[in-house]
């Protein structure tokens, strides 16, 4: 009994290695059968096992269904075969080799009906073909990731050196520079020309002995005004600025 169906590549197997034809002719019988979507001389094929195959004849179709299945698996996945029962493989052999020698010439060689090791499947099966590309595949993924994940690590970290450290108001005195004391004074509701006054006048303080408290810095900054020094900041003015700078972040 001879059975027409479509089978997926995966379930079968061939004795014949993949080596012995050019990957080339595969390649390009692969793209026909994607093309046509199915092959013209379906695989003779015997069961030898639970919707497992072995090929008996059209080894040459078959490694192209293969090649079909790596390149588009959702296209090539199946392939029509004709399912040969045990008690007509004989003859079934018989008239594959027959219909070569008419087509072909007595040169080609005979089709040799040899044992299919059922327990252990060909390292060129299309199971294990099939394995191996789904691993290099996941290994490219894996790598991709990685690169990916590596790039933004880099990214958090150029991220993190840009984000400003926060100081205490205190610290600020201790620590600007002039220019940046001078836009931080601003923020507090200093003028223009006030802010670059009281900045020098913290600089030139500071320089002597740093701060040891904002006490400190109202005591010992102080500014010229119609000719005598008064006092740069007060201490309300210092409440706004404690007020306003502490919700600032300062580099």
């Amino acid at each position: 009994m001879t059975d027409f169906l479509m089978v997926d590549v995966a379930s079968v197997i061939s004795n014949v290695p993949r080596s012995n034809f050019k990957e080339a002719d595969l390649d390009n019988l692969a793209d026909m059968i994607l093309k046509s979507e199915g092959i013209l001389r379906p695989l003779v094929l015997k069961k030898i096992g639970f919707e497992k195959y072995a090929v008996i004849d059209g080894h040459f179709e078959y490694y192209a269904s293969v090649r079909a299945r790596e390149k588009n698996p959702s296209e090539g996945e199946m392939v029509n075969s004709l399912i040969v029962s045990p008690n007509k493989e004989e003859v079934v052999l018989k008239q594959a080799n027959f219909l070569k020698k008419i087509e072909y010439g007595d040169n080609l060689p005979e089709i040799v009906n040899q044992p299919i090791k059922t327990d252990v499947i060909p390292t060129q099966s299309s199971e294990i073909s099939l394995i191996e590309k789904q691993i290099n595949d996941l290994r490219v993924e894996l790598a991709q990731e990685r690169q990916e994940r590596q790039k933004l690590y880099e990214y958090i970290k150029s991220l993190e050196t840009q984000i400003p450290k926060q100081i205490t108001p205190l610290e600020a005195f201790n620590s600007l520079n002039l220019l940046e004391l001078t836009l931080r004074l601003r923020t507090a509701g200093f003028t223009d020309k006030k802010a670059a006054q009281v900045a020098e006048s913290v600089e030139k303080a500071r320089k002597k002995k740093q701060f040891e408290s904002l006490k400190d810095v109202i005591a010992r900054v102080t500014i010229a005004s119609a000719k005598k020094q008064v006092k740069g900041i007060s201490a309300d003015k210092m409440v706004d600025i404690v007020d306003i700078w502490s919700h600032i972040l300062f580099k």
